[in-house]
């Protein structure tokens, strides 16, 4: 079979394949010999490329609707629409190559090396060598992991965030519409999970697949969400919205408690970080001369600088009496930085680094942890005030429309009154 130019699977960002619209009608599922259905009729359509997210309580059914979705879980009733095709009744192993999964453990096999687990579905589905060899390396950069240094290794030999990476690179490896993915961070550590988070958004920006993604976390919810279907028992729907509607107007008491309390500062998670003022900060790398760090120190505005590793990422705060400290030696000098922030990561996710650094400050990185700038606990405070004054003014505005409301009842009323 020859190859074309979009053959190659190296494809820009905008002939890939991009999101597919999923309609599912009147979903149910039941299981033999239990009177209560694990689903309920379930109907819910959802936008090409939007990310979805279902969140609900332990066993109301949200990682079963998911699965049926593929059909990993077959339906006991109802219709499965990706596109204009009805998957219910097509071979579900054909339906489940178009369709990307990632779970919660990454799903690699062990016994396969990281390309070999990426090439899988697209040497199932019949593309050429070449065309999976190049795949694997796009997939590969795609999620930030260096093709040379990753390209030969084993599972066992990955953190559990490069595990995940590469998960998400197998599930998005054939360019499949459809993304499905399981409770995918829930097995790593916090700050693992939101540079995670925050790929996810990034390869979102870049890809615009349709995804539905499962957690128990609201506040995931909230960040990855461009829609929230918020379940209950046997997967119904109990509001199905934008993050942003959900916080500010809860449909019942359930979906109220699932917001908790500080709905404005749970606000922080729809806002990133790109969208506040990242501020340049002097900076020096590791090679540079002691007496050049010195003089930099003296002479600039700043009390403090951030020392950058040989690949540019953030490595030590050093400040102006740390070297005389340490008695000049860059080993025993400065801070050892310990959180950093991407630019698709959200305010709350800034706000959090922030308070757990003495600094008063977090560094912002690019896709392979090169430092861009940094955030600060003024620029945040601005921006959380803004957001309690939003609300603030919302709040009157709700108490005002619910006055008007009494008196036209009131006006109607008294005619009502008077008529008789």
């Amino acid at each position: 079979m020859s190859e074309t130019a979009a053959d190659t699977g190296r494809q820009p960002a905008a002939d890939a394949a991009s999101g597919a619209p999923i309609q599912l009608e009147n979903l149910s599922k039941r299981y033999p010999g239990n009177p209560s259905p694990a689903v309920d009729n379930v109907s819910m359509d959802i936008r090409a490329g939007e990310t979805v997210i279902f969140v609900g309580p332990s066993g109301c059914g949200k990682s079963t609707t998911l699965k049926m979705i593929n059909r990993l879980i077959e339906p006991t009733s109802g219709r499965i629409r990706i596109g204009d095709e009805d998957v219910t009744d097509i071979d579900p192993v054909k339906l489940r190559r178009k369709i990307g999964y990632a779970i919660q453990s990454s799903g690699l096999f062990p016994h396969m090396t990281v390309a070999e687990n990426i090439a899988l579905v697209p040497k199932m589905v019949g593309w050429s060598k070449s065309r999976v060899k190049e795949r694997v390396e796009e997939m590969l950069d795609l999620v930030g992991l260096d093709p040379r240094e990753f390209h030969g290794r084993y599972p066992r030999a990955l953190s559990g965030g490069q595990q995940q990476r590469v998960g998400v690179a197998r599930a998005l490896a054939a360019d499949p519409p459809v993304l499905l993915m399981d409770e995918p961070f829930g097995a790593v550590d916090p700050i693992t999970r939101d540079h995670l988070q925050d790929e996810l958004i990034r390869l979102q920006h870049e890809l615009h697949k349709t995804i539905v993604f499962v957690t128990h976390d609201f506040d995931e919810a909230i960040k990855l969400g461009d829609r929230i279907a918020v379940l209950r028992e046997h997967s119904h729907i109990a509001q199905f919205d934008t993050p942003e509607a959900i916080l500010t107007n809860p449909t019942d008491d359930f979906v109220s408690g699932f917001v908790g309390a500080g709905a404005a500062l749970k606000r922080l998670n729809l806002t990133r970080v790109r969208e506040v003022e990242i501020a340049d900060f002097p900076t020096v790398t590791v090679d540079d001369p002691l007496q050049s760090i010195f003089n930099k120190l003296r002479s600039g505005p700043h009390n403090e600088l951030l020392m950058l590793d040989r690949r540019n990422r953030p490595y030590k705060w050093l400040r102006r009496g740390d070297l005389m400290r340490a008695r000049g030696s860059l080993a025993r000098a400065g801070q050892l930085v310990h959180d950093t922030v991407t630019r698709d990561a959200t305010l709350h996710d800034a706000l959090e680094a922030v308070l757990t650094d003495s600094g008063g400050r977090v560094a912002v990185t690019g896709r392979r942890g090169e430092f861009t700038g940094v955030v600060d606990m003024h620029t945040l405070m601005n921006s959380v005030h803004e957001l309690l004054e939003a609300d603030r003014l919302t709040a009157i505005e709700h108490q005002h429309d619910l006055e008007e409301l009494r008196v036209q009842q009131t006006a109607q009323e008294q005619e009502g009154g008077a008529g008789a």
